[in-house]
């Protein structure tokens, strides 16, 4: 509180000059700062959420626990509060925008006396150096009397956490996953993130000492005291780690799809064969080809404006050109359509690359064989969502340059955010081979293909054999 006092000169009736006094007072100017609201760790394993709803719009004054904003994870929805007082001056991520964690979320005016509490870093100024000290003095230090100023105590190193699985750990030390679940325990965010710091199961402390059951951070507090004291009094942790049994944990949902996947692929005989191709003359005829690209597959800046001077549909009248999107457009060849329509002319000369197995059915108890009249090829193709295996359908029926095209458009479509294939380059029956394109792989002699991810399983039926294609 602050007072001044002020004299008036004031002239009366009687024109004589009288003072006058009067006393003011008035609250201290407290001076505010703007502080930066970041978005905490919420979840194990969680690094961004999604801000689905904002309670606060700018200018609006919060108080501490005020809902602020309601984020959504890949695992639940969390509503965020404020941690003091204050008045929004800026949001800074827009709904439906995505936050990582540690990032601003909002823009809080708090005091700077309230700010400064909340600063986590220290910024005081560290003591003098020894020789500083001395120095300032006048008093000539040895130098075996000053420590190096390096040496600093390390800190402690941080006490590793248990695994979930481990039956070597007491139960009171597992993770608050195993013991229970929080989710329908009443509990402000900021006493749920407080709880998981300490590794406390809420769902043990339900109902809590607050309205209506909530659990609150005393609560917390004293159940960790209460923990800390029979620590203290008890030795049965030894005995607890000594005599425990093997743990019996069910397999999740993950674990048990890749048991069956890995033990399907058991039934499957494996083995590889590599082999060496001579390109040399296929590299020399390439720019040839490369002059001979039909026009309707050329862009149409590439495509030539004159007509040649002999003209073969003179003669023969061409057939109807087909229809291609620009994305199918290209201006040179590679050796993978080359190579394509090769494994084509050698899958109509051996049948069993042709095939696939079916499994046995109610009519018949043993698998049949299945043979393709056409050369059905997938193509290993990695995009940003995912590895993926397009099918090129009736290869050898297309010539080297549709071959080109097809593989043009799958890998422009592949490489779309979210993917742009579709049933129809993803057919459910896919190739009976499969060709991953390795590229340059330097001395070595094999390769292993990667097959792709869009199968019921990882070892598909279908597949009569996988063929890495890599150059040195």
């Amino acid at each position: 509180m602050l007072s001044t006092t002020r004299l008036l000169h004031v002239r009366g009736l009687s024109g004589r000059l009288t003072f006058v006094s009067r006393f003011h007072t008035s609250y201290p100017w407290s001076a505010k700062v703007n502080k930066t609201f970041k978005l905490a760790d919420i979840g194990e394993g969680i690094t961004e959420c999604e801000v689905i709803r904002w309670s606060v719009k700018p200018s609006d004054s919060i108080a501490s626990f005020d809902a602020l904003c309601e984020v959504q994870s890949d695992k639940a929805s969390v509503e965020i509060t404020s941690p003091f007082d204050g008045i929004v001056k800026d949001l800074l991520v827009k709904e439906g925008e995505v936050a990582k964690v540690g990032s601003g979320l909002c823009i809080i005016e708090v005091d700077e006396e309230v700010a400064a509490e909340l600063d986590d870093t220290s910024s005081a100024t560290p003591p003098p150096h020894p020789e500083q000290e001395a120095a300032s003095s006048g008093v000539d230090v040895l130098p075996s009397e000053v420590k190096p100023r390096d040496q600093k105590p390390l800190p402690d190193a941080p006490k590793r956490r248990p695994h979930p699985l481990d039956p070597n750990v007491p139960p009171s030390e597992q993770s608050p996953i195993l013991g229970g679940s929080d989710v329908n325990v009443l509990a402000a965010p900021s006493v749920r993130h407080f709880a998981k710091t300490q590794r406390v199961d809420l769902s043990k402390l339900a109902p809590g000492s607050g309205k209506a059951g909530r659990i609150e951070k005393r609560d917390v507090e004293a159940h960790m005291e209460r923990l800390a004291s029979a620590a203290n009094t008890s030795d049965l942790a030894p005995s607890i780690i000594d005599t425990v049994n093997d743990a019996v944990v069910e397999l999740g949902r993950t674990r048990w799809n890749m048991y069956k996947a890995m033990t399907k692929s058991l039934e499957i005989p494996h083995f590889g064969y590599s082999t060496s191709l001579d390109l040399t003359t296929l590299h020399e005829i390439l720019p040839i080809l490369n002059l001979h690209i039909p026009n309707h597959y050329l862009p149409e800046s590439s495509r030539p404006s004159q007509s040649p001077v002999v003209n073969p549909s003179a003669l023969y009248p061409q057939p109807t050109p087909p229809t291609t999107q620009p994305s199918a457009h290209y201006t040179k060849l590679t050796y993978l359509p080359i190579l394509l329509k090769t494994l084509s002319k050698a899958m109509l000369e051996w049948p069993l690359f042709r095939s696939s197995i079916t499994p046995p059915c109610a009519s018949s108890d043993k698998p049949t064989l299945t043979v393709r009249p056409n050369a059905d090829i997938s193509v290993a193709l990695s995009t940003p969502t995912g590895l993926y295996t397009p099918t090129l359908r009736r290869v050898n029926t297309h010539s080297v340059y549709s071959v080109a095209s097809q593989l043009k458009q799958i890998s422009h479509l592949g490489r779309q955010t979210p993917c742009g294939l579709t049933p129809i380059e993803m057919p459910k029956r896919g190739g009976t081979v499969t060709i991953s394109n390795v590229g340059g792989i330097g001395a070595g002699e094999g390769a292993s293909p990667c097959p792709g991810t869009w199968r019921r399983d990882r070892y598909s039926s279908y597949w009569a054999g996988e063929v890495g294609l890599g150059c040195r």
